[in-house]
């Protein structure tokens, strides 16, 4: 079969698939009573979003397959549309926000698309559209997912990655008490980068998707394929290895059940670990930290970049691993299991995109075994790993030092290799800002 066909069947599999766990999740969530991702999206067609910043970032993904005359237009009535829901909110008493604007408008261009292009132009605004509303699915594909964790994983495993942790240092007690000594200013910067993650990501995918509309095609890799695959894997692990961070199991944002309130000031006591009963509605959304694999993936992607996004992918990176410690959301464990867990799906996409060679298809299988041997080791081995931390700290970080650097001597010769089949493109001259 030629590699162009096969590609094509691949990515109809793939959409036939996601469309099914799509389904799927809808009929799971309803089960539990809640409202799925179909239902939560298709309501923000006219009701108030959840997140208005998110959908306008997708739109502006959007809008990289289009003229700049074209995506005046589409701002211009994304805005507008806006105005008219706000302003009809607002006389009607009823919670104020924005975003509709921006999903009505990526609608729409999905039927110009089909009814008014053709040929190369369909596709290329049809892949636009696509990659703006994949990532809008994601987003309401994670927060379904959550709420199936809290629902059907009663039992969390936080005292076996705390004790774990050990090892470690106990660094988000760490860091907490850090956070807390930068007083208001420092906590306010940590939480801005931690909620706005997309607005990194965009800017590093916009620079990346700069010259879409000129060459009238995209790149094979960028940002935001690594971003989904991420939301679309992550989640599941959550169904696996549940836990729900220290500042819930460990301190008083747990409530009743909590086990003490000691994160940031006191370490949690060596004991004997065992899994823990929670509520029924705090996501289990620890294992591994996707806070830190999107903020990997973001600091990996701009390495390409001029020094300005190369210095914002490192501030990323910093204050997203500073925020998931120092707010008590995720445990040092968590942080190396998310940084394995980016390098490795990184791995097998750019594998993927070379048909599969042998040196990616290795380093990608290294990544998963490094992957599970952490969580495996957290969960039954984490007294051993507490009670010998000048042995067991240096082993956990090397591990996931050997992913890391394998990716890194890998992905420099890719760099110098042509992908198998790639036409050589002219050079041409820097441009450094984005669209």
């Amino acid at each position: 079969m030629p590699r162009s066909r096969a590609r094509v069947v691949l990515w109809a599999a793939a959409a036939v698939v996601g469309v099914g766990f799509l389904v799927a999740l809808e009929i799971t969530s309803r089960h539990y009573g809640t409202p799925g991702p179909i239902t939560a999206q298709a309501r923000e067609v006219f009701f108030p979003p959840r997140s208005g910043t998110v959908l306008y970032a997708a739109m502006t993904l959007m809008l990289v397959a289009l003229t700049w005359r074209q995506r005046f237009i589409a701002v211009g009535a994304a805005v507008g549309i806006d105005l008219l829901f706000w302003l009809g909110r607002w006389a009607a008493g009823t919670p104020t926000m924005f975003g509709n604007g921006a999903l009505i408008v990526t609608l729409a261009c999905a039927v110009i698309a089909v009814t008014r292009r053709t040929g190369r132009e369909r596709t290329l605004l049809l892949k636009g559209v696509g990659l703006a509303l994949l990532l809008v699915a994601g987003r309401k594909t994670g927060y379904t997912w959550l709420d199936i964790t809290a629902k059907t994983r009663p039992m969390v495993l936080d005292q076996y990655v705390a004790t774990a942790d050990h090892a470690l240092g106990n660094p988000s007690w760490v860091a907490g008490r850090i956070v807390r000594a930068t007083g208001a200013v420092g906590e306010h910067v940590l939480d801005w980068v931690y909620i706005q993650l997309a607005v990194g990501a965009v800017v590093v995918a916009l620079y990346q998707l700069r010259r879409v509309a000129a060459e009238r095609r995209f790149p094979t890799h960028h940002l935001v394929r690594t971003f989904l695959v991420i939301g679309l894997l992550g989640p599941g692990i959550y169904m696996v290895f549940p836990v729900v961070g220290p500042i819930l199991a460990y301190g008083a944002d747990g409530g009743q059940w909590a086990l003490a309130d000691l994160w940031p000031n006191t370490p949690p006591p060596l004991g004997t670990p065992q899994a823990m009963p929670f509520d029924g509605f705090t996501p289990r959304n620890c294992m591994p930290s996707l806070h830190t694999a999107w903020a990997t993936a973001i600091f990996i992607h701009s390495r390409k970049g001029p020094r300005a996004l190369r210095w914002l992918g490192a501030f990323w990176l910093v204050a997203t691993l500073g925020a998931t410690l120092g707010f008590g959301y995720h445990y040092g464990a968590d942080i190396l299991a998310g940084v394995v867990f980016t390098v490795t799906i990184e791995t097998a996409l750019r594998a993927f995109d070379r048909g599969w060679e042998r040196r990616g298809t290795l380093l990608a299988c290294y990544g998963a075994v490094v992957f599970t041997v952490l969580l495996l080791s957290y969960r039954f081995l984490s007294q051993q790993l507490a009670a010998l931390p000048w042995l067991g700290g240096p082993l956990l970080v090397l591990a996931t030092a050997s992913v890391v650097y394998g990716y890194v001597r890998t992905a420099a010769l890719w760099d110098r290799e042509p992908l198998p089949g790639a036409v050589p493109q002219p050079r041409r001259a820097a441009q450094p800002e984005l669209v």
